[in-house]
């Protein structure tokens, strides 16, 4: 089955896909004024007619509720004159149909040459030259901080680029700026606010343009490490004994690029955060060098936790590791129409995309298949499933536990729907995002070329029948919020078998 899907899930702002390939299409150029009702009419008749998801969504939501959305946004739109308000309810209109594989993305970002650069900089010291600020003599605070009997969310800490110094005044604990950038965040100027009442916490934490982040949390795990919401903090001073475990858990949430580490001589553990198509390599060479570690390890724990997706191709070399039965594959169908097919002649004629003679030929039969059936779901490939059947089942490892959670959609679900077959399999964790029937994302520019339009070519062909959008793939074992998310590791080596 040729898979030329290519997503990745970008968690948790915006919940939109993006997608390797990028596609620009022939429109009118952008010397004409489009008005924010002109772009919404665009949006609109563009996804009725191209997006493989538009007839599923009418038939399960209805005719009567899309109607009514529709009057509601058009009012909406109608009193909307600058184009950064229009994208977020344009944006907000897609949501009717599914909470991913969508995107409105802006256009145009101005280039500034270095002159204007140094001016800018200017303008941004002088933009919050009058920030909050708390007065505090850095280099006398971590002997304020020796004195303390208890230390709990006083310290300094680390989130780079900033070193960030809390300090407790009155029944509020006010974190400043010992260390940053030095343009958007300079000395004493206040990063975050900790509110602690009757128990009950919340906090602030300002991002680089100083707009707030609230969250209902405040929670120091271990003793070396603060979490408010998405934001990760880590103690620098004073020096406190480390908790092992959490500082597994933010090595392993914080990483970029895959990894593997021994954790016990029955015990193995790969970090994969992404399956970008980009990281196919460092995912490719860390199962390389580490492989005969984990044939000879007992246990396999794979964490896929905030994995939001990326390129099928990625995980193919790790399926022989886990793989026990023929692993069956259910395919897609290809919504065709004029815009959509248009991606097949790309493929072919687009040095960027850099298809080999075969990917040409298969991409220029695909054209002429699609081209014949006009307003139709297309199977390329002539079958329902594929199935993979691989030659050797490895008797090391032989129990295989995949962390997941509400952060993985598109292209890992693929996987997991592919792990589960085996029986070596164990899903532990929280409920998967749902993000997977309706794929295979294509970019069109606006006609004044403000943004672009992400929908969708392809529906699975497990619709009604398995459906995940909206659902998400379940845990066999569901890890529950009693279990801190820094323990879930040793939860599971507790479930795994001796």
């Amino acid at each position: 089955m040729h898979n030329i899907n290519d997503q990745e899930m970008k968690l948790p702002f915006a919940l939109s896909i993006f997608t390797f390939f990028f596609v620009s299409c022939t429109l009118p150029l952008p010397a004409q004024e489009c008005s924010c009702v002109d772009n919404f009419n665009w949006v609109k008749d563009n996804f009725e007619e191209n997006d493989a998801g538009f007839a599923y969504a009418l038939e399960t939501k209805g005719k009567a509720a899309y109607e009514k959305h529709n009057e509601i946004f058009l009012e909406k739109v109608k009193g909307i004159s600058a184009m950064e308000e229009c994208r977020p309810v344009l944006y907000e209109w897609l949501t009717f149909f599914r909470s991913g594989h969508i995107a409105i993305r802006g256009l145009n970002q101005p280039q500034t040459s270095s002159t204007n650069e140094e001016q800018s900089k200017q303008e941004i010291l002088d933009k919050y030259k009058d920030w909050e600020k708390l007065e505090v003599d850095a280099a006398a605070f971590p002997q304020y901080l020796d004195n303390l009997k208890e230390v709990g969310y006083e310290g300094i800490w680390e989130s780079p680029p900033y070193k960030i110094g809390i300090k407790k005044i009155e029944d509020e604990y006010i974190g400043f700026i010992i260390e940053a950038d030095g343009v958007y965040w300079t000395p004493g100027q206040v990063k975050l606010k900790i509110q602690v009442n009757d128990q009950e916490v919340s906090s602030t934490f300002y991002m680089r343009d100083h707009s707030p982040q609230n969250f209902d949390d405040a929670t120091l795990v271990g003793n070396n490490f603060l979490q408010l919401g998405f934001v990760t903090l880590q103690r620098t001073y004073p020096e406190i004994e480390t908790d092992a475990a959490a500082t597994r858990y933010f090595k392993s949430i914080s990483a970029d690029d895959p990894y593997f580490e021994q954790l016990d001589e029955k015990t193995a553990f790969l970090r994969i955060p992404s399956f970008s198509h980009s990281n196919k390599k460092a995912i490719d060479q860390v199962i390389e060098t580490h492989l005969d570690e984990m044939l000879q390890s007992k246990h396999l724990i794979i964490d896929l936790r905030n994995n939001g997706g990326g390129s099928d191709a990625s995980y193919r070399e790790l399926l022989p590791i886990i793989y026990t039965n023929p692993i069956r594959t259910v395919g897609v169908a290809f919504w065709s129409t004029p815009l959509n097919n248009q991606r097949m002649l790309d493929f072919v004629n687009d040095p960027e995309y850099g298809f080999d003679e075969e990917g040409k030929k298969w991409a220029q039969e695909s054209y002429d298949k699609l081209s014949q059936q006009l307003g139709q779901f297309v199977d390329l490939d002539d079958e329902i499933v594929s199935i993979t059947k691989l030659d050797e089942v490895h008797p090391y490892p032989e129990n295989v536990a995949i962390l997941i959670n509400e952060n993985n959609g598109s292209t890992t679900e693929q996987f997991l729907l592919a792990a589960k077959q085996s029986r070596k399999v164990k899903l532990f964790g929280t409920t998967t995002f749902g993000v997977l029937d309706i794929s295979n994302m294509y970019f069109v520019k606006s006609p004044c070329e403000e943004f672009e339009l992400g929908y969708c070519l392809t529906r699975s062909m497990r619709i009604p029948e398995m459906t995940i959008d909206e659902k998400g793939i379940q845990p066999d074992y569901y890890i529950d919020q009693s279990i801190p998310k820094y323990k879930w590791i040793d939860f599971v080596r507790e479930v795994l078998p001796e």
